[in-house]
């Protein structure tokens, strides 16, 4: 390509970005400009960067740097001012796209919302076979609960009572008596010079504790 043909390129390219930069009026980086424009008018990213680093050099337009990546923006005081009607326009614009963005976020809560609940729920698969387990179960449960029903060595509730009763009986006595043995023993430790300890190993005296045993709650 002769230079005239690349001066007139680069000339197009610049005018198509000083538009495109005014028209949206808000900033881009070279790469975000090449990404928009390169399909509608077939500019190569060559191209755009020399054209948007020659609009700055002539304050076509304003190059802000970020880091590693430059910014590019239309020079806000080369555009008209915008009258009251239409800055109130832009208010009203504003205002409505506020509302859209809000309820398209509500939106977007609300699926997340319900896409938890399906994520956590039971598949169709899962839940047969949930089914299927608890029938197994109320099978089994009816059999045992059938061979309770038909068996003949039920206890009566006389026959309970009974056991109850007797239950208590020996529970008092149990109780009476490791009174008793502890009130003495107590009293033989009062004169006895070694420990505790040592006194029942020498006489052999095992105790609930020893075995684990613990005496029954009061009904």
């Amino acid at each position: 390509m002769s230079k005239g043909r690349e001066a007139a390129a680069g000339g197009g390219a610049a005018a198509v970005l000083l538009r495109y930069l005014r028209e949206q009026n808000r900033p881009y980086s070279a790469q975000d400009a090449f990404g928009n424009l390169q399909r509608e008018h077939g500019l190569g990213k060559a191209a755009v960067v020399k054209a948007l680093e020659q609009l700055a050099q002539q304050g076509g337009v304003r190059e802000k740097v970020y880091g590693k990546q430059k910014i590019y923006f239309a020079d806000q005081e080369q555009l008209p001012a915008a009258s009251d009607a239409e800055l109130r326009g832009l208010d009203g614009e504003i205002a409505e796209r506020s509302a859209q963005l809000q309820a398209l976020q509500q939106s977007c809560r609300h699926l997340e919302a319900e896409l938890k609940d399906l994520n956590s729920s039971m598949t169709t698969p899962e839940i047969t076979r949930e089914i299927e387990a608890l029938r197994k179960d109320c099978a089994s449960y009816t059999e045992k609960l059938e061979r309770i029903k038909s068996a003949t060595n039920h206890v009566t509730p006389e026959e309970k009572e009974k056991v109850c009763r007797e239950q208590q009986l020996y529970r008092r006595e149990w109780r009476r008596r490791k009174r008793m043995a502890t009130e003495l023993l107590d009293a033989i430790l009062e004169g006895y010079p070694k420990s505790k300890k040592q006194f029942f190993e020498e006489v052999g005296i095992e105790t609930d504790e020893d075995h684990g045993v613990v005496m029954p709650a009061t009904t």
